[in-house]
């Protein structure tokens, strides 16, 4: 079983923008971020901890200007806390290993897929191809992209 932690080496390998959104619970620009058009099949695990948060099989184009997710792989990995900052009522998604802010889930996304839209920062996020995703150490989770 692997141990995802968050540590000194991995927050000062963080670039401006990763750290203002990860440690600082910022937010990048709409429409800005690497990952809000990648189609590639693999998985997204956070850029501090590595810990497994969401799979290229529920990712899905939302329009919101970040990229969206159905359902992290595991939901033990992600922690749900409410947020009522900036005139708003919402759910603030963070790493549960890495205590990364990675962005907020809403109750609009498909409801053939349960009716949530986790939108992401892509700056809080590495992504793992599915054919790395082995000898990165996230074979378990490989079943979670096949199906793209």
């Amino acid at each position: 079983m692997t141990t995802y932690k968050k540590s000194t080496d991995a927050i000062s390998a963080l670039t401006q923008e990763q750290y203002h959104v990860t440690q600082e619970s910022g937010t990048e620009r709409p429409g800005s971020g690497e990952y809000l058009n990648n189609t590639s099949r693999g998985i997204y695990v956070d850029i501090v901890s590595g810990e497994p948060l969401f799979a290229s099989s529920d990712k899905y184009e939302s329009g919101c200007g970040w990229p969206s997710f159905t359902k992290p792989v595991e939901s033990k990995n992600v922690k749900e806390i409410n947020d009522n900052g900036h005139g708003m009522i919402r759910t603030e998604v963070r790493s549960s290993h890495g205590d990364s802010h990675l962005g907020h889930v809403f109750n609009d996304g498909p409801t053939s897929e349960g009716g949530l839209r986790y939108c992401i920062n892509s700056a809080s996020l590495r992504f793992i191809h599915r054919d790395d995703m082995v000898t990165h150490g996230y074979a378990e989770y490989v079943n979670q992209v096949e199906n793209i």
